[in-house]
């Protein structure tokens, strides 16, 4: 259209379209270009991706929800209060609070979904969301199950939707930049990734308390056929959430321990590291550590390399070790041997991984080209798969094989019967 033409419809009052951003200028975004989002869980988590997401100016969140009901009002007035300061208004009401997800994924105008739940809701929720056409933002790790992580893959491709996952490391310099360095060889030829993290999750162990009026509880525990009973460690209240991050994780019935949590971090950037993103390894051996009664994991990749988790009280990292040097790693810490290696340069025919310095912004974008971001969804589920072998290989106390095409241990039903776990019918996947 030519500008005589736009100012003319105006002026006649004839058409109404959107504006495009070449008219308006620089550093506006039209209306054409902004990205409803839904978020599907409301907790501690959420607060940060929202205001990562709301930094964008590429987003209008429209809808929040959660079983919690001082969570999602929370919400909310948050997102409502950051569109009133910046329209200069006294108060501003475009959020809609759901209890129930379904009811948000009904909506034909939200593009797509964050999802920050508990673990054991992840794949019933993007399975269901990709279904309905919602692009999917799903915090790490990306399943409880590597079943479950499987299905949310398929369903990905099938309904050709984008998923990124929440392993936001990847679009951190420090993390490039050790990758960059190991895959370049200029440690030599990578012979061992040590991993520190926590450990497995546990069995329940908490005491019933008495469930706040406005929460429903039957649909925190979602898809689980286990009933547990209320415990604010779970779920804690506005006060008990300021001083602790809600504890569920730590078990088994609904997360991973420091293997999931910290691991699905440390972990992927291993996984990275060894250019092992579509894969996973052949085998994991458990082994007495010598001191403190304690075990750690050795994992066997196809190429030899072997990939160590252990505990220990130090921040997580994860250390490559070369035939010629190391890189250790950590958030905002990078170390090398020899040290001067920190500085080498990666040059112009040196292999670069895919460059994201912003991991809200990268999904954006792949929303809008339809080309994967930098944590795709077989990468998230590779990762987790990582955690999953090893809490299942702490779980039976031994040493498995595992086939990461066919993604099943070799010749073990035992262990195999742990890929996946009971779900209600009306969550399945």
């Amino acid at each position: 259209m030519q500008r005589r033409d736009f100012f003319k419809n105006i002026a006649i009052g004839s058409t109404f379209f959107i504006v495009p951003r070449h008219v308006l200028g620089k550093g506006y975004t039209a209306p054409s270009d902004m990205i409803s989002l839904g978020f599907i869980g409301c907790g501690k988590q959420s607060g940060g991706l929202q205001r990562e997401f709301l930094k964008t100016n590429q987003v209008q969140l429209v809808a929040a929800c959660d079983v919690s009901k001082w969570k999602r009002d929370r919400f909310v007035q948050r997102t409502d209060k950051y569109y009133a300061d910046q329209k200069d208004k006294s108060n501003y009401k475009a959020t809609q609070a759901y209890e129930d997800f379904r009811e948000l994924l009904a909506r034909k105008d939200i593009d797509g979904v964050v999802i920050a739940t508990p673990d054991h809701w992840h794949a019933a929720i993007a399975v269901r969301a990709c279904a309905v056409g919602k692009d999917v933002y799903c915090e790490k790790p990306l399943s409880l199950t590597i079943k479950e992580g499987r299905a949310m893959v398929d369903a990905t491709r099938k309904h050709n939707r984008i998923l990124q996952t929440g392993s936001m490391q990847r679009s951190w310099s420090e993390f490039r930049q050790a990758v960059e360095l190991v895959r370049n060889g200029y440690i030599g030829k990578l012979e061992k990734v040590v991993v520190n993290v926590a450990a497995a999750p546990q069995k329940w162990d908490l005491k019933p308390e008495t469930k706040p009026a406005d929460m429903n509880w039957d649909m925190w525990m979602g898809p689980n056929t286990i009933d547990r009973p209320f415990n604010s460690d779970l779920a804690p209240d506005m006060e008990k959430e300021a001083k602790i991050w809600p504890r569920w994780r730590w078990y088994e019935d609904f997360g991973g321990g420091g293997m999931t949590d910290w691991g699905a971090h440390m972990f992927d950037i291993a996984q990275w590291g060894m250019d092992m993103d579509n894969t996973g390894p052949v085998e994991v051996n458990l082994v007495d550590t010598g001191f403190d009664k304690k075990k750690s994991l050795f994992y066997t990749y196809k190429n030899g390399v072997e990939m160590v988790h252990f505990t220990q009280s130090d921040k997580p990292f994860c250390h490559f070790i070369g035939s010629n040097g190391s890189v250790w790693v950590a958030r905002g810490d990078l170390r090398t041997e020899p040290w001067s290696l920190k500085m080498q340069p990666i040059g112009a025919s040196d292999k670069r991984v895919y460059f994201s310095d912003n991991h809200y912004t990268d999904f954006l974008k792949a929303m809008k080209t339809r080309q994967k971001p930098i944590c795709d969804v077989e990468i998230g589920h590779r990762t987790a798969s990582v955690c999953t072998i090893g809490n299942i290989a702490y779980k039976l106390n031994r040493s498995l094989k595992w086939d990461p095409v066919k993604e099943q241990f070799r010749g073990d039903n035992e262990a195999n019967a742990l890929l996946g776990r009971s779900m209600k019918a009306e969550w399945a996947v």
